[in-house]
């Protein structure tokens, strides 16, 4: 294990002092906290977390080491990481190189041997704030040039990261099973493990660039329309937001998850805001309101869709009734959309949740069973017999 030292600097002027982990150099971030005990690999290929530098809250974290199989997109996101204490061995059957490795090889500057339950309340007290971590050269920078540096950075308010995580051309994952018809993704930062569920369901996938224009959409005649989770504030994507508006007018049935739960906010005419310090881990307690179960799930989002828990409301953007159908148990955060006069739904959370928990897997299977049932009502519709020319001479 290295003795190098590292800084984590965040722009209150906090600092602390651990060892080098992964790649030298100096990264900046918004620096936030997840407390996910497993699935550290899932995290770190997870392209909802570009931007940020991310603190484990379990304190081992490598042991199992890395592995192709499980990596949910195609590098490592992360702007910065932070343990306590990385494993000085790998113990793992399917491992094919240590984290470290990783680390170093996707340039991902990190620090460890520091106290991450003491930055983690800071961070929950003071919020998620920018931060930077300084090793090899950088950490001899002074104290006050360092702090510098952090607060010149990019804030996450206003950030637009879509086009740097998206796929830059279409490809198509085919339907696994009896298919159902052609589902239009829009990649916004979408994981491996929702394109095979989606595909599972019957699903011929076609994933769209974030750039994708309603032709594009219409182009592929898809029966459903699917926005994925993703980095950056939703209040910066004006585009996708217009984008989706096209869709619901399409009366294509539409499921979004995470960032495209608050795109489909916006498109219904909500606002969105930044949460203090977000909802990250896998472990988050959510309350199915139609059901009254209460399910575990995965998260990582820093903004939430602004509207009321309690009450149907109208759409401000014309699309009929919605409802809030899921709300987080810790702070009654909006966790899930439900359109009530067109065929739409949102949750907040990541339904694959492919290092666990699995309670919302069954949300596939719901947007499968709208879409078909959306195409039963479309067959029984009557079709309007033709005019007779002699009839109306």
């Amino acid at each position: 294990m290295t003795t190098e030292s590292a800084v984590l600097v965040l722009e209150d002027g906090t600092r602390y002092t651990g060892r080098a982990y992964g790649a030298r150099g100096r990264t900046l971030g918004e620096a936030v906290f997840a407390t996910g005990m497993s699935g550290y690999q899932e995290t770190l290929s997870d392209p909802s977390y570009a931007g940020q530098i991310v603190v484990m809250t379990a304190p081992h974290i490598g042991n199992t080491g890395m592995n192709d199989e499980d990596l949910e997109s195609r590098r490592l996101w992360v702007a910065g990481y932070v343990v306590r204490d990385p494993s000085r061995v790998v113990s793992n059957f399917r491992a094919q190189r240590s984290l470290d490795d990783d680390l170093v090889a996707n340039g991902i500057v990190g620090i460890s041997g520091i106290d991450t339950r003491a930055l983690t309340r800071r961070i929950r007290d003071a919020g998620a704030m920018r931060a930077g971590i300084f090793s090899g050269e950088e950490a001899a920078l002074d104290a006050d040039e360092q702090l510098e540096i952090v607060r010149s950075a990019a804030d996450m308010r206003g950030l637009n990261l879509s086009a740097e995580v998206s796929t830059l051309e279409g490809y198509v994952v085919p339907a696994v099973g009896e298919k159902i018809g052609n589902l239009a993704v829009l990649d916004l930062g979408v994981k491996s493990s929702t394109l095979r569920y989606l595909a599972e369901r019957g699903f011929e996938v076609h994933v769209l660039p974030q750039s994708a224009t309603i032709d594009d959409v219409r182009a592929i005649d898809p029966v459903a329309a699917f926005y994925s989770n993703g980095p950056g504030d939703p209040g910066a994507s004006d585009a996708h937001v217009e984008l989706l508006q096209g869709i619901l007018r399409d009366e294509l049935p539409f499921f979004g998850i995470c960032f495209g739960n608050q795109l489909f906010g916006r498109a219904l005419g909500f606002g969105t805001y930044k949460l203090p310090f977000g909802h990250r881990g896998i472990n988050q307690p959510v309350l199915d309101k139609a059901t009254g179960r209460v399910e575990i799930t995965s998260q990582n989002h820093g903004f939430a869709v602004e509207a009321p828990i309690d009450d149907v409301i109208e759409s401000p953007a014309g699309f009929g009734r919605v409802e809030v159908s899921h709300f987080s148990l810790n702070d009654q955060v909006v966790e899930g959309l439900r359109a009530l006069d067109i065929p739409a739904f949102s949750v907040q959370y990541h339904p694959e949740a492919a290092s666990g928990p699995h309670d919302s897997n069954y949300l596939f299977d719901r947007f499968r069973d709208l879409v078909l049932e959306r195409r039963r009502q479309r067959d029984e519709q009557p079709t309007t017999p033709a005019e007779n020319p002699e009839e109306n001479a």
